[in-house]
């Protein structure tokens, strides 16, 4: 038994869960049916119980291989982490170091917390992965990779969070905006105005329509966007006004002539920063190494009210849209 749990037909096995077919791992490790099928089956003898439930449309976990599947995936992750440090754990040498993260952390934080780490630690490789914050979670969970760097709402089984704190959404406008002296902001006041939003599914998205729901605002944006990156080239040169992530836009916001401004409404305020590692797992040095570096620039991000800045190019003011007669 000790064999099967250390050898191919674990590897099989996590690749069936994940496909909840033979089939479907069959393509991904390019072996076939027939060989997975038998190293499933021996490894249920071995076992003694029954790991999948054969069913019409594939196959799903029993009990049992729900508690196998938490275990191998932890064991393969770990095994290639020594696989790479095996020639020198001191000095966190020949690791590589998996992150998947929301795409509000990509742009400007992840990029240089990581590039910062680099320079004092040369040896150690990274695979940046970008995605939804279900997705991130998710990934993690299922120790597909290291460390994920996301926004939740709510606590997520399977993973450890290693650090959370609040991540409150504001609005980020050009500090030439009717607006951009005020010190607080509600939701219902910017809504009177031009604004672009992420497309629904993002966790700022979730709290606004919550928010607009809860305080019967109807919201009209010019842009609707899936990319922020578009969104806040799009705000700064049109005036509208772009929700975010303090840490989202913190290394960049006042030289791009922009201000940030918190919101006053409570479901604005409902999120949290999370930095999560796979539940049970022991890290190893290099990734234990990099998440305090990565908790430590967390800390570095604190809130701040409205912070005026000059605009570059001489932009003008953007007239605001007429009160609609139901405001």
């Amino acid at each position: 038994m000790a064999r099967s749990l250390h050898g191919i037909a674990l590897r099989y096995f996590v690749e069936v869960a994940r496909g909840g077919s033979l089939s479907d791992a069959s393509e991904r490790l390019h072996v076939a049916v027939s060989a997975i099928s038998r190293q499933i089956v021996r490894l249920e003898s071995e076992l003694g119980v029954t790991l999948f439930e054969r069913r019409p449309r594939g196959m799903t976990l029993s009990e049992a291989g729900e508690r196998l599947l938490a275990y191998a995936q932890r064991s393969l992750l770990e095994a290639e982490h020594v696989m790479k440090e095996i020639s020198g754990l001191a000095s966190l040498h020949g690791s590589r170091i998996k992150i998947a993260t929301a795409e509000g952390f990509a742009v400007d934080f992840l990029p240089t917390a990581i590039a910062d780490f680099r320079a004092e630690r040369p040896g150690i490789d990274f695979t940046l992965t970008v995605m939804s914050p279900a997705d991130a979670t998710r990934h993690v969970r299922d120790g597909d990779v290291d460390i994920a760097l996301s926004f939740s709402l709510a606590p997520e089984k399977g993973v450890k969070v290693e650090h959370t704190e609040r991540a409150p959404v504001f609005v980020l406008l050009r500090a030439d905006h009717p607006l951009a002296a005020r010190a607080k902001l509600s939701l219902a006041e910017v809504s009177r105005y031009p604004l672009v939003l992420s497309e629904t599914g993002t966790t700022i998205r979730q709290l606004i329509d919550i928010t607009c729901a809860l305080e019967g605002i109807l919201l009209e944006p010019d842009l609707i966007c899936n990319n922020s990156g578009a969104s806040y080239r799009y705000a700064q040169r049109s005036g509208a006004i772009m929700f975010t992530g303090l840490l989202s836009v913190r290394d960049r916001y006042a030289d791009d002539g922009f201000v940030v401004i918190p919101l006053t409404d409570p479901q604005m305020r409902q999120r949290s920063i999370q930095v999560q590692t796979m539940a049970g797992r022991e890290l190893p040095p290099s990734v234990r190494t990099f998440r305090d570096h990565l908790i430590a620039r967390i800390a570095d991000a604190k809130p701040v009210g409205a912070q005026a800045s000059k605009v570059a190019g001489g932009r003008g003011k953007r007239t605001p849209r007429r009160p609609r007669a139901d405001a």
